[in-house]
Protein backbone atom coordinates (compact mmCIF):
# COMPACT_ATOMS: atom_id res chain seq x y z
CA UNK A 1 0.00 0.00 0.00
CA UNK A 2 0.92 3.43 -0.86
CA UNK A 3 2.37 5.56 2.34
CA UNK A 4 -0.62 8.35 3.48
CA UNK A 5 2.23 10.97 4.27
CA UNK A 6 5.33 12.85 3.10
CA UNK A 7 8.63 12.07 3.94
CA UNK A 8 8.44 14.99 6.39
CA UNK A 9 5.48 13.21 8.19
CA UNK A 10 2.50 15.55 6.33
CA UNK A 11 -0.88 14.36 5.42
CA UNK A 12 -1.13 12.96 1.94
CA UNK A 13 -4.68 14.71 0.78
CA UNK A 14 -6.75 14.78 -2.91
CA UNK A 15 -9.17 17.45 -3.28
CA UNK A 16 -12.12 16.52 -5.77
CA UNK A 17 -13.89 19.59 -7.24
CA UNK A 18 -17.10 19.62 -9.79
CA UNK A 19 -20.06 21.32 -10.81
CA UNK A 20 -23.07 19.99 -12.43
CA UNK A 21 -23.58 22.49 -15.37
CA UNK A 22 -20.35 25.03 -17.16
CA UNK A 23 -22.88 26.91 -19.40
CA UNK A 24 -19.44 29.03 -20.00
CA UNK A 25 -17.18 26.42 -20.33
CA UNK A 26 -14.69 28.98 -18.16
CA UNK A 27 -14.27 26.64 -15.54
CA UNK A 28 -14.54 29.16 -13.50
CA UNK A 29 -16.89 27.16 -10.68
CA UNK A 30 -14.69 24.49 -10.27
CA UNK A 31 -11.74 26.90 -10.05
CA UNK A 32 -13.51 28.77 -6.95
CA UNK A 33 -13.82 25.59 -5.38
CA UNK A 34 -10.12 24.61 -5.76
CA UNK A 35 -9.17 27.77 -4.61
CA UNK A 36 -11.36 27.19 -1.35
CA UNK A 37 -9.52 23.57 -0.42
CA UNK A 38 -6.22 24.38 -1.26
CA UNK A 39 -6.56 26.82 1.28
CA UNK A 40 -8.21 24.49 3.45
CA UNK A 41 -5.46 21.69 3.23
CA UNK A 42 -2.99 24.88 3.92
CA UNK A 43 -4.27 25.59 7.24
CA UNK A 44 -4.36 22.17 8.46
CA UNK A 45 -1.03 21.56 7.20
CA UNK A 46 -2.03 18.56 4.31
CA UNK A 47 0.72 18.00 0.93
CA UNK A 48 -2.45 18.32 -1.86
CA UNK A 49 -1.29 15.17 -3.66
CA UNK A 50 -3.76 14.72 -7.12
CA UNK A 51 -6.63 17.28 -7.80
CA UNK A 52 -9.77 15.38 -9.44
CA UNK A 53 -12.20 17.69 -11.45
CA UNK A 54 -15.13 16.34 -13.11
CA UNK A 55 -16.53 19.85 -14.79
CA UNK A 56 -19.99 19.89 -16.43
CA UNK A 57 -20.58 16.50 -14.96
CA UNK A 58 -23.93 16.02 -12.28
CA UNK A 59 -23.80 13.30 -9.70
CA UNK A 60 -27.63 13.35 -9.85
CA UNK A 61 -27.58 11.71 -13.68
CA UNK A 62 -26.02 9.26 -12.90
CA UNK A 63 -23.63 9.10 -15.55
CA UNK A 64 -20.06 8.19 -14.90
CA UNK A 65 -17.51 10.54 -13.78
CA UNK A 66 -14.17 9.93 -15.21
CA UNK A 67 -12.21 11.55 -12.59
CA UNK A 68 -14.58 10.58 -9.32
CA UNK A 69 -13.90 6.73 -10.08
CA UNK A 70 -10.32 7.68 -11.02
CA UNK A 71 -10.54 8.97 -7.60
CA UNK A 72 -12.08 5.66 -5.79
CA UNK A 73 -9.17 3.51 -7.53
CA UNK A 74 -6.40 5.77 -5.85
CA UNK A 75 -8.11 5.45 -2.38
CA UNK A 76 -8.28 2.41 -2.74
CA UNK A 77 -4.65 2.03 -3.64
CA UNK A 78 -4.10 4.03 -0.37
CA UNK A 79 -2.98 7.17 -2.58
CA UNK A 80 -4.24 9.56 0.62
CA UNK A 81 -6.19 9.47 3.77
CA UNK A 82 -7.95 12.65 3.32
CA UNK A 83 -10.63 13.80 0.57
CA UNK A 84 -11.34 17.59 0.46
CA UNK A 85 -14.68 18.93 -1.31
CA UNK A 86 -16.07 22.28 -1.35
CA UNK A 87 -18.83 20.45 0.05
CA UNK A 88 -20.73 17.06 0.31
CA UNK A 89 -23.53 17.56 -2.63
CA UNK A 90 -20.16 17.89 -4.85
CA UNK A 91 -19.27 14.32 -3.71
CA UNK A 92 -21.87 12.46 -3.69
CA UNK A 93 -26.30 12.81 -4.82
CA UNK A 94 -26.88 9.42 -5.16
CA UNK A 95 -27.12 6.93 -2.07
CA UNK A 96 -25.73 4.32 -4.47
CA UNK A 97 -22.39 6.01 -4.72
CA UNK A 98 -21.99 7.38 -0.99
CA UNK A 99 -22.61 3.78 -0.11
CA UNK A 100 -19.72 2.79 -2.12
CA UNK A 101 -17.54 5.41 -1.09
CA UNK A 102 -18.27 5.22 3.00
CA UNK A 103 -17.13 1.15 2.32
CA UNK A 104 -13.89 2.30 0.99
CA UNK A 105 -13.52 5.06 3.32
CA UNK A 106 -14.01 2.44 6.12
CA UNK A 107 -11.87 -0.20 5.27
CA UNK A 108 -8.89 2.43 3.94
CA UNK A 109 -9.04 5.06 6.99
CA UNK A 110 -9.97 8.14 4.41
CA UNK A 111 -11.71 11.01 6.00
CA UNK A 112 -13.72 13.35 4.43
CA UNK A 113 -13.25 17.44 4.87
CA UNK A 114 -15.58 19.98 3.19
CA UNK A 115 -15.24 23.46 3.02
CA UNK A 116 -18.86 24.05 4.26
CA UNK A 117 -20.09 21.22 6.48
CA UNK A 118 -17.21 20.77 8.06
CA UNK A 119 -15.18 16.97 8.28
CA UNK A 120 -16.71 13.96 8.58
CA UNK A 121 -15.29 10.74 9.13
CA UNK A 122 -16.99 8.09 7.67
CA UNK A 123 -15.04 5.48 9.55
CA UNK A 124 -17.35 6.21 12.45
CA UNK A 125 -21.03 5.58 12.85
CA UNK A 126 -21.77 9.12 13.55
CA UNK A 127 -19.81 10.23 10.86
CA UNK A 128 -21.86 7.71 8.38
CA UNK A 129 -24.62 8.92 9.85
CA UNK A 130 -23.94 12.15 9.04
CA UNK A 131 -23.24 11.34 5.78
CA UNK A 132 -26.59 9.83 4.74
CA UNK A 133 -28.10 12.89 6.44
CA UNK A 134 -26.48 14.96 4.53
CA UNK A 135 -27.03 12.40 1.14
CA UNK A 136 -30.70 12.41 1.86
CA UNK A 137 -31.08 15.88 1.66
CA UNK A 138 -29.11 17.02 -1.55
CA UNK A 139 -31.15 14.36 -3.19
CA UNK A 140 -34.13 15.86 -1.95
CA UNK A 141 -32.71 19.24 -3.27
CA UNK A 142 -31.90 17.52 -6.73
CA UNK A 143 -35.47 15.76 -6.73
CA UNK A 144 -37.50 19.49 -5.37
CA UNK A 145 -34.99 21.11 -8.22
CA UNK A 146 -35.88 18.46 -10.80
CA UNK A 147 -39.25 18.86 -10.48
CA UNK A 148 -39.25 22.65 -10.42
CA UNK A 149 -37.76 22.36 -13.90
CA UNK A 150 -40.18 20.00 -14.91
CA UNK A 151 -43.08 21.93 -14.31
CA UNK A 152 -41.42 25.38 -15.66
CA UNK A 153 -41.02 23.56 -18.75
CA UNK A 154 -44.92 22.35 -18.72
CA UNK A 155 -45.82 26.06 -17.79
CA UNK A 156 -43.92 27.37 -20.69
CA UNK A 157 -45.52 24.43 -22.98
CA UNK A 158 -48.81 25.09 -22.40
CA UNK A 159 -48.29 28.85 -22.90
CA UNK A 160 -46.80 27.95 -26.56
CA UNK A 161 -43.26 29.29 -25.47
CA UNK A 162 -40.31 28.14 -26.78
CA UNK A 163 -38.75 25.39 -24.41
CA UNK A 164 -35.08 26.38 -24.78
CA UNK A 165 -31.97 24.99 -26.75
CA UNK A 166 -30.59 25.27 -30.45
CA UNK A 167 -32.08 27.46 -32.74
CA UNK A 168 -34.94 25.97 -34.00
CA UNK A 169 -34.96 26.18 -37.97
CA UNK A 170 -37.72 28.34 -39.48
CA UNK A 171 -37.57 31.07 -36.57
CA UNK A 172 -35.82 33.31 -34.79
CA UNK A 173 -35.49 36.88 -36.03
CA UNK A 174 -33.15 39.30 -34.76
CA UNK A 175 -34.43 42.13 -32.69
CA UNK A 176 -32.04 44.08 -32.95
CA UNK A 177 -30.33 43.75 -29.39
CA UNK A 178 -27.66 42.00 -28.32
CA UNK A 179 -26.16 39.78 -25.24
CA UNK A 180 -22.91 38.66 -24.01
CA UNK A 181 -21.95 34.96 -24.22
CA UNK A 182 -18.99 32.67 -24.06
CA UNK A 183 -17.65 31.49 -26.71
CA UNK A 184 -15.86 28.15 -26.47
CA UNK A 185 -14.05 27.91 -29.62
CA UNK A 186 -11.96 31.44 -28.56
CA UNK A 187 -12.25 31.55 -24.96
CA UNK A 188 -13.63 35.16 -25.28
CA UNK A 189 -17.08 36.88 -24.37
CA UNK A 190 -18.81 37.58 -27.85
CA UNK A 191 -21.79 39.88 -28.37
CA UNK A 192 -24.74 37.74 -30.27
CA UNK A 193 -27.72 39.01 -31.45
CA UNK A 194 -31.18 38.18 -29.61
CA UNK A 195 -33.57 36.47 -31.03
CA UNK A 196 -37.36 36.50 -31.59
CA UNK A 197 -38.19 32.70 -31.59
CA UNK A 198 -41.90 33.43 -32.28
CA UNK A 199 -41.03 34.67 -35.50
CA UNK A 200 -40.54 32.84 -38.70
CA UNK A 201 -37.76 33.49 -40.90
CA UNK A 202 -38.93 34.05 -44.39
CA UNK A 203 -36.24 31.83 -46.32
CA UNK A 204 -35.94 29.13 -43.88
CA UNK A 205 -39.74 28.91 -43.59
CA UNK A 206 -40.16 28.74 -47.37
CA UNK A 207 -37.72 25.91 -47.03
CA UNK A 208 -39.92 24.01 -44.86
CA UNK A 209 -43.38 24.57 -47.45
CA UNK A 210 -40.94 23.51 -50.13
CA UNK A 211 -39.67 20.56 -48.84
CA UNK A 212 -43.84 19.84 -47.85
CA UNK A 213 -44.88 20.46 -51.21
CA UNK A 214 -42.33 17.80 -52.15
CA UNK A 215 -43.64 15.15 -50.09
CA UNK A 216 -46.75 15.64 -50.79
CA UNK A 217 -46.62 15.63 -54.71
CA UNK A 218 -44.17 12.84 -55.18
CA UNK A 219 -42.70 11.92 -51.47
CA UNK A 220 -39.28 12.23 -52.14
CA UNK A 221 -37.17 13.34 -49.05
CA UNK A 222 -33.95 12.79 -51.16
CA UNK A 223 -34.92 15.74 -53.66
CA UNK A 224 -36.10 17.97 -50.83
CA UNK A 225 -32.32 17.47 -49.18
CA UNK A 226 -30.74 18.39 -52.80
CA UNK A 227 -32.98 21.14 -53.00
CA UNK A 228 -31.73 22.12 -49.77
CA UNK A 229 -27.98 22.00 -50.71
CA UNK A 230 -28.50 23.54 -53.77
CA UNK A 231 -29.95 26.48 -52.24
CA UNK A 232 -27.13 26.74 -49.61
CA UNK A 233 -29.44 25.53 -46.75
CA UNK A 234 -27.43 24.40 -43.31
CA UNK A 235 -28.70 23.42 -39.82
CA UNK A 236 -28.83 26.25 -37.37
CA UNK A 237 -25.74 24.63 -36.25
CA UNK A 238 -24.20 25.11 -39.79
CA UNK A 239 -24.15 21.40 -40.25
CA UNK A 240 -25.60 20.11 -44.23
CA UNK A 241 -29.09 18.51 -43.86
CA UNK A 242 -28.92 14.93 -44.53
CA UNK A 243 -32.41 12.77 -44.84
CA UNK A 244 -32.82 11.58 -41.28
CA UNK A 245 -32.12 16.06 -40.20
CA UNK A 246 -34.76 16.28 -43.32
CA UNK A 247 -37.24 14.07 -42.42
CA UNK A 248 -37.23 15.51 -38.19
CA UNK A 249 -37.60 19.06 -39.60
CA UNK A 250 -40.55 18.10 -41.45
CA UNK A 251 -42.42 16.11 -38.84
CA UNK A 252 -42.32 18.57 -36.20
CA UNK A 253 -45.31 19.87 -35.34
CA UNK A 254 -43.93 23.09 -34.20
CA UNK A 255 -44.19 23.66 -38.12
CA UNK A 256 -47.75 23.76 -37.66
CA UNK A 257 -47.94 25.50 -34.36
CA UNK A 258 -48.68 22.47 -31.90
CA UNK A 259 -46.95 22.74 -28.97
CA UNK A 260 -45.76 19.40 -27.73
CA UNK A 261 -44.30 18.39 -23.97
CA UNK A 262 -42.63 15.10 -23.42
CA UNK A 263 -43.53 13.86 -27.11
CA UNK A 264 -47.37 14.50 -26.51
CA UNK A 265 -49.48 17.39 -28.48
CA UNK A 266 -50.68 19.72 -25.45
CA UNK A 267 -52.37 22.53 -28.01
CA UNK A 268 -51.04 25.58 -29.59
CA UNK A 269 -48.12 27.34 -30.00
CA UNK A 270 -47.35 31.52 -29.87
CA UNK A 271 -45.23 31.30 -32.48
CA UNK A 272 -45.75 31.56 -36.22
CA UNK A 273 -47.07 29.07 -38.45
CA UNK A 274 -45.31 27.79 -40.95
CA UNK A 275 -47.60 24.93 -42.36
CA UNK A 276 -51.20 24.66 -41.67
CA UNK A 277 -52.30 21.40 -39.71
CA UNK A 278 -53.94 19.47 -42.65
CA UNK A 279 -50.74 19.84 -44.87
CA UNK A 280 -48.32 18.97 -42.06
CA UNK A 281 -50.37 15.56 -40.69
CA UNK A 282 -50.45 14.60 -44.29
CA UNK A 283 -46.35 14.91 -44.50
CA UNK A 284 -46.15 13.10 -41.17
CA UNK A 285 -48.63 10.37 -42.46
CA UNK A 286 -46.88 9.48 -45.46
CA UNK A 287 -42.75 9.86 -43.86
CA UNK A 288 -44.35 7.11 -41.08
CA UNK A 289 -45.78 5.35 -43.71
CA UNK A 290 -44.37 2.05 -42.37
CA UNK A 291 -44.45 0.54 -46.17
CA UNK A 292 -41.65 3.55 -47.43
CA UNK A 293 -37.99 1.93 -47.76
CA UNK A 294 -36.07 3.50 -44.49
CA UNK A 295 -32.31 3.26 -45.99
CA UNK A 296 -32.93 3.77 -49.82
CA UNK A 297 -29.59 2.84 -51.14
CA UNK A 298 -28.55 4.49 -54.34
CA UNK A 299 -30.78 7.23 -55.88
CA UNK A 300 -32.55 5.33 -59.36
CA UNK A 301 -31.27 6.86 -62.79
CA UNK A 302 -33.11 4.98 -64.60
CA UNK A 303 -37.60 5.90 -65.21
CA UNK A 304 -38.50 2.03 -64.03
CA UNK A 305 -35.76 1.34 -61.56
CA UNK A 306 -37.43 -0.52 -58.39
CA UNK A 307 -41.23 0.11 -60.35
CA UNK A 308 -41.02 -2.27 -63.11
CA UNK A 309 -42.09 -5.73 -61.92
CA UNK A 310 -40.39 -9.13 -62.95
CA UNK A 311 -43.18 -11.67 -64.58
CA UNK A 312 -40.83 -14.79 -65.27
CA UNK A 313 -42.73 -18.11 -63.42
CA UNK A 314 -44.77 -15.49 -61.35
CA UNK A 315 -41.71 -13.75 -59.68
CA UNK A 316 -43.05 -10.04 -58.20
CA UNK A 317 -39.89 -8.76 -57.44
CA UNK A 318 -39.13 -5.47 -59.06
CA UNK A 319 -36.14 -5.11 -61.48
CA UNK A 320 -33.26 -2.82 -61.87
CA UNK A 321 -31.77 -1.26 -64.81
CA UNK A 322 -27.59 -1.89 -65.48
CA UNK A 323 -25.38 -2.40 -68.03
CA UNK A 324 -23.41 -5.62 -67.40
CA UNK A 325 -22.05 -7.86 -70.34
CA UNK A 326 -20.42 -5.56 -72.02
CA UNK A 327 -23.79 -4.29 -73.68
CA UNK A 328 -23.86 -1.37 -75.24
CA UNK A 329 -27.28 -0.03 -73.84
CA UNK A 330 -28.57 -0.77 -70.47
CA UNK A 331 -31.17 -3.66 -69.45
CA UNK A 332 -33.79 -3.98 -66.95
CA UNK A 333 -33.20 -7.28 -65.14
CA UNK A 334 -34.95 -8.88 -61.88
CA UNK A 335 -33.05 -8.02 -58.35
CA UNK A 336 -33.28 -12.15 -58.33
CA UNK A 337 -30.61 -11.83 -61.41
CA UNK A 338 -32.68 -14.99 -63.22
CA UNK A 339 -33.86 -14.47 -66.95
CA UNK A 340 -33.08 -12.25 -69.71
CA UNK A 341 -32.79 -8.49 -69.80
CA UNK A 342 -35.10 -6.07 -71.34
CA UNK A 343 -33.24 -3.05 -73.34
CA UNK A 344 -33.89 -0.30 -70.77
CA UNK A 345 -34.17 2.48 -73.23
CA UNK A 346 -36.63 1.34 -75.15
CA UNK A 347 -38.83 -0.17 -72.41
CA UNK A 348 -38.60 3.30 -70.59
CA UNK A 349 -39.70 4.55 -73.94
CA UNK A 350 -42.37 2.73 -74.62
CA UNK A 351 -44.15 3.08 -70.92
CA UNK A 352 -43.89 7.53 -71.27
CA UNK A 353 -45.57 7.48 -74.52
CA UNK A 354 -48.53 5.32 -73.36
CA UNK A 355 -48.48 7.78 -69.61
CA UNK A 356 -48.04 10.82 -72.08
CA UNK A 357 -50.95 9.80 -74.70
CA UNK A 358 -52.91 9.00 -71.57
CA UNK A 359 -52.73 12.25 -70.10
CA UNK A 360 -53.31 13.85 -73.16
CA UNK A 361 -56.76 12.68 -73.70
CA UNK A 362 -59.46 15.06 -72.91
CA UNK A 363 -60.95 12.34 -70.03
CA UNK A 364 -57.52 12.67 -68.37
CA UNK A 365 -59.12 15.13 -65.53
CA UNK A 366 -61.13 11.97 -64.44
CA UNK A 367 -57.81 10.45 -63.34
CA UNK A 368 -57.40 13.35 -60.81
CA UNK A 369 -57.78 12.10 -57.13
CA UNK A 370 -60.97 13.49 -55.13
CA UNK A 371 -60.04 17.04 -53.61
CA UNK A 372 -60.49 18.49 -50.11
CA UNK A 373 -64.14 19.57 -50.35
CA UNK A 374 -65.28 16.38 -48.57
CA UNK A 375 -63.57 17.42 -45.59
CA UNK A 376 -64.43 19.80 -43.21
CA UNK A 377 -61.12 21.14 -42.03
CA UNK A 378 -62.16 23.45 -39.55
CA UNK A 379 -64.54 20.95 -37.56
CA UNK A 380 -61.69 18.56 -37.52
CA UNK A 381 -59.36 21.12 -36.23
CA UNK A 382 -61.82 21.72 -33.39
CA UNK A 383 -62.05 18.13 -32.77
CA UNK A 384 -58.70 17.83 -32.72
CA UNK A 385 -58.33 20.35 -30.07
CA UNK A 386 -61.14 18.81 -28.07
CA UNK A 387 -59.33 15.30 -27.78
CA UNK A 388 -56.11 16.94 -26.75
CA UNK A 389 -58.37 19.02 -24.00
CA UNK A 390 -59.83 15.74 -22.94
CA UNK A 391 -56.07 13.92 -22.28
CA UNK A 392 -54.95 16.53 -20.71
CA UNK A 393 -57.84 16.47 -18.06
CA UNK A 394 -57.20 12.64 -18.09
CA UNK A 395 -53.97 13.63 -16.73
CA UNK A 396 -55.31 15.89 -14.31
CA UNK A 397 -57.79 13.55 -12.54
CA UNK A 398 -55.23 10.89 -12.55
CA UNK A 399 -52.84 12.92 -11.21
CA UNK A 400 -55.15 14.22 -7.97
CA UNK A 401 -56.46 10.92 -7.73
CA UNK A 402 -60.03 11.31 -8.71
CA UNK A 403 -59.26 8.31 -11.50
CA UNK A 404 -57.61 4.96 -10.95
CA UNK A 405 -54.86 4.15 -13.25
CA UNK A 406 -57.23 1.23 -15.06
CA UNK A 407 -59.51 4.71 -15.64
CA UNK A 408 -56.78 7.12 -16.87
CA UNK A 409 -55.16 4.22 -19.43
CA UNK A 410 -58.72 3.45 -20.62
CA UNK A 411 -59.74 7.08 -21.61
CA UNK A 412 -56.44 7.91 -22.85
CA UNK A 413 -56.39 5.30 -25.25
CA UNK A 414 -59.53 5.62 -26.38
CA UNK A 415 -58.78 9.27 -27.00
CA UNK A 416 -55.25 8.66 -28.81
CA UNK A 417 -57.18 6.24 -30.85
CA UNK A 418 -59.44 9.04 -32.24
CA UNK A 419 -56.54 11.30 -31.99
CA UNK A 420 -55.13 9.31 -34.50
CA UNK A 421 -58.32 9.14 -36.81
CA UNK A 422 -58.99 13.13 -37.02
CA UNK A 423 -55.00 13.17 -38.41
CA UNK A 424 -55.33 11.18 -41.09
CA UNK A 425 -58.88 12.89 -41.78
CA UNK A 426 -57.04 15.93 -41.90
CA UNK A 427 -53.85 14.14 -43.71
CA UNK A 428 -56.04 13.21 -46.46
CA UNK A 429 -56.94 16.93 -46.90
CA UNK A 430 -53.86 18.01 -48.15
CA UNK A 431 -52.06 15.32 -50.04
CA UNK A 432 -51.12 15.93 -53.79
CA UNK A 433 -51.73 14.82 -56.42
CA UNK A 434 -48.56 14.11 -58.94
CA UNK A 435 -50.58 13.86 -62.24
CA UNK A 436 -51.90 17.57 -61.63
CA UNK A 437 -48.73 19.32 -63.73
CA UNK A 438 -49.98 17.28 -66.58
CA UNK A 439 -53.55 16.94 -66.63
CA UNK A 440 -54.82 19.77 -68.36
CA UNK A 441 -51.20 21.24 -69.68
CA UNK A 442 -51.24 22.94 -73.11
CA UNK A 443 -48.74 20.29 -74.28
CA UNK A 444 -48.35 17.43 -72.18
CA UNK A 445 -45.26 15.68 -73.82
CA UNK A 446 -43.27 19.09 -73.14
CA UNK A 447 -44.80 19.27 -69.14
CA UNK A 448 -43.71 15.50 -68.94
CA UNK A 449 -39.72 16.46 -70.41
CA UNK A 450 -39.51 19.70 -67.81
CA UNK A 451 -40.61 17.38 -65.02
CA UNK A 452 -37.70 16.19 -62.68
CA UNK A 453 -36.83 12.28 -62.72
CA UNK A 454 -38.63 11.59 -59.47
CA UNK A 455 -41.16 13.26 -60.07
CA UNK A 456 -42.07 11.37 -62.90
CA UNK A 457 -41.51 8.23 -61.26
CA UNK A 458 -44.20 9.54 -58.50
CA UNK A 459 -46.70 9.87 -61.66
CA UNK A 460 -45.62 5.98 -62.82
CA UNK A 461 -46.70 4.65 -59.43
CA UNK A 462 -49.38 6.61 -59.27
CA UNK A 463 -50.94 5.81 -62.79
CA UNK A 464 -49.96 2.37 -63.44
CA UNK A 465 -48.11 -1.14 -62.89
CA UNK A 466 -46.07 -2.44 -65.24
CA UNK A 467 -45.18 -6.20 -64.93
CA UNK A 468 -41.90 -7.46 -67.78
CA UNK A 469 -42.64 -10.99 -69.23
CA UNK A 470 -40.39 -13.03 -70.78
CA UNK A 471 -39.52 -11.98 -74.62
CA UNK A 472 -39.88 -14.26 -77.11
CA UNK A 473 -36.94 -14.58 -79.74
CA UNK A 474 -36.47 -13.28 -83.57
CA UNK A 475 -37.72 -10.50 -85.06
CA UNK A 476 -41.59 -9.38 -84.09
CA UNK A 477 -44.55 -8.62 -86.48
CA UNK A 478 -43.45 -5.18 -86.52
CA UNK A 479 -40.28 -5.42 -87.78
CA UNK A 480 -38.46 -5.08 -84.68
CA UNK A 481 -36.83 -6.95 -82.39
CA UNK A 482 -38.25 -5.39 -79.16
CA UNK A 483 -41.26 -7.74 -77.74
CA UNK A 484 -43.91 -4.57 -76.77
CA UNK A 485 -46.84 -7.74 -76.65
CA UNK A 486 -45.12 -9.04 -73.17
CA UNK A 487 -45.16 -5.85 -71.41
CA UNK A 488 -48.26 -6.18 -69.32
CA UNK A 489 -49.67 -2.50 -67.96
CA UNK A 490 -52.20 -2.44 -65.23
CA UNK A 491 -54.09 0.81 -65.16
CA UNK A 492 -55.15 2.52 -61.92
CA UNK A 493 -57.86 4.63 -61.01
CA UNK A 494 -60.43 2.72 -62.96
CA UNK A 495 -58.59 4.31 -65.95
CA UNK A 496 -58.89 2.26 -69.46
CA UNK A 497 -56.33 2.34 -72.02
Amino acid sequence: MKTTRTAEGRVRAVIYVRISQDRSGAHLGVDRQREDCEALAERNGWEVVETYVDNDMSAYSGKPRKDYRRMLADLEDGTATVVIAWHTDRLHRSPTELEEYIDISERRGVTTHTCQAGPIDLATPSGRMVARMLGAVARHECEHKAERVARARLQKAKAGEWGGGIRPFGWGVPTGETATKFDKATGEEVEVPVLDLDKAVPEEAEALRVGADIILTDQSIHRWVRWLADKGFTSTQGNPIGHQAARDLLMRPRNAGIAVYRGEEIGKGSWEVVLDEPTFRAVVAILSDPSRRTTPGPEPKWFGSMIYRCGLDGCTETMICSRSGGANHPSYRCQTRHGGGRRGDKLDEYIEDLIIERLSRPDAHDLLLPGPGDVNVAALQAESEQIRRRLTDLAGLFGSGQITMAQFTEGSDMARAQLEGVNKQLGRAAVKDPLVPLVGAPDVRVAWKAMPLDQRRAVLRALMTVTVRPARRGRMPDGGYFDYETIEIGWKRSAQR
